[in-house]
């Protein structure tokens, strides 16, 4: 890929078939949203057939203290985490450790015995006990029961908040004591019924690190990042990392003055956490990166598990990941409950780490059959295009991630300016 560390453009658009004048158009909706007081900074990036054809930034990294978004920023991307813990787990599949239909069970023997919720409240649940057990493509495909206590939506959502596990979990207790948490509470309903976005994904970086025998840390340091070239991804700030590197993070207000329906405060106490490393290594939020190194782990994807002679997965394994998994062929609408995720729910399914546009009609944005992506609580968002040779990444830090349309607005600017 024609990209230097500093992620300055070296293509010229139209040699692959983009119109730059209509990219500009990005960085235009995007500075709307920065002069309206709507989002602090960003940073987005566009690259076809492997070269990077357009970077933009704007706003700031730190409103407060002036400091302006940079190509080094460093960014929480909290659940675009999931998609290098799926890698991982897959990675592992390829080398035969385990079946998709294997139960956790035979690793994480605490959910051999964890129960489902049918009714009653948060301080009196009634349960019954697994019809099937969590298995290995439930956790990678949000299908396990397992939940968010920040939803706000159901009675096992409230035993996790009453448990300590909401926006975090319960200071100091590593991967092996988060599990063994969650396997003591009641899953939303039985495995494989239904889809429910939650911390199935963090019981996966535990599986990783069971199986594989290293913290989850070394695991993605050893066999991801070194690989790949990613030296400036880690679960937190690293002691030699500048603080003033990250960005800070912000939390959402409704109506502020002059017009615009949200603004901004800062989200410091929450936002400390990324300054180093945790004591739980969070599989499904726990990263914090740069553009220019998760642009190598999204054009790993792009290129079917390889990049720059770093290969992760094969081809064939790769695919599976990204074909639909809901039962039926059904999109994430009809197969889960109306909570938060970190996609646009109608015509969208769901594979293995990942979402995928099934139905760019009901989607109802401009969009390719067969495109994949996720993102992260704090907006930041990433896309694959296979029809259109196309990576899309984005970066803010701004919370909640449903707060503006920004990623149905990347898919429209983007599309748009495709040419040939």
């Amino acid at each position: 890929m024609d990209v230097n560390d500093d992620l300055k453009v070296s293509t010229d658009p139209a040699e692959v078939g983009m119109d730059g004048s209509r990219l500009a158009r990005i960085d235009q909706r995007l500075t709307r949203y920065v002069d309206d007081g709507q989002i602090p900074g960003y940073l987005v990036t566009v690259a076809r057939h492997g070269k990077l054809v357009h970077v933009g930034t704007g706003g700031s990294r730190d409103v407060e203290n002036g400091r302006p978004v940079e190509l080094d920023t460093r960014w929480r991307i909290y659940s675009m985490t999931k998609a290098v813990t799926s890698v991982a787990a897959m990675m592992l599949y390829e080398e035969g450790a385990f079946q998709l239909t294997d139960p956790i069970a035979r690793w994480l023997p605490e959910f051999a015995e964890t129960r489902v919720y049918v009714a009653g409240s948060d301080q009196k649940p009634v349960t019954e006990p697994l019809m099937e057990p969590i298995r290995v493509w439930h956790l990678l495909t949000h299908m396990s029961g397992l939940t968010y206590g920040f939803h706000r939506a159901t009675v096992p959502d409230a035993i996790y908040r009453n448990n300590g596990h909401e926006w975090g979990t319960p200071p100091g207790a590593d991967s092996a004591e988060v599990c063994r948490q969650w396997a003591s509470m009641p899953l939303l309903f039985q495995p494989g019924s239904e889809w429910n976005y939650g911390v199935s994904t963090d019981v996966l970086g535990r599986l990783v690190e069971v199986v594989s025998g290293q913290p989850l840390d070394e695991f993605f340091a050893d066999r991801i990042f070194a690989p790949l070239g990613m030296t400036d991804t880690s679960f937190g700030l690293r002691p030699d990392d500048d603080p003033d590197s990250l960005a800070r993070l912000y939390a959402a207000v409704p109506g502020q003055p002059g017009g615009a329906p949200t603004g901004f405060v800062p989200l410091d106490a929450m936002g400390e956490a990324a300054h180093s490393k945790p004591a739980f290594l969070s599989g499904g939020g726990g990263l914090v990166s740069t553009a220019g190194d998760y642009l190598r782990f999204v054009e790993m994807l792009r290129r079917g598990g390889s990049y720059d002679g770093g290969r992760l997965l094969g081809p064939r394994t790769l695919g599976h990941m990204l074909l639909n998994h809901l039962p039926g062929g059904r999109d994430l609408e009809s197969s889960g409950r109306p909570l938060f995720a970190e996609t646009p729910l109608r015509g969208v399914g769901f594979g293995l780490g990942f979402s995928m546009v099934i139905d760019p009609v009901r989607y109802g944005v401009v969009a390719n059959l067969g495109d994949y992506s996720w993102g992260g609580a704090a907006s930041t968002a990433f896309y694959v295009d296979p029809l259109e040779d196309l990576t899309v990444t984005f970066y803010t830090q701004l919370l909640p991630s449903s707060t503006l349309p920004i990623r149905n607005y990347l898919r429209q600017l983007v599309n748009q300016s495709i040419v040939v």
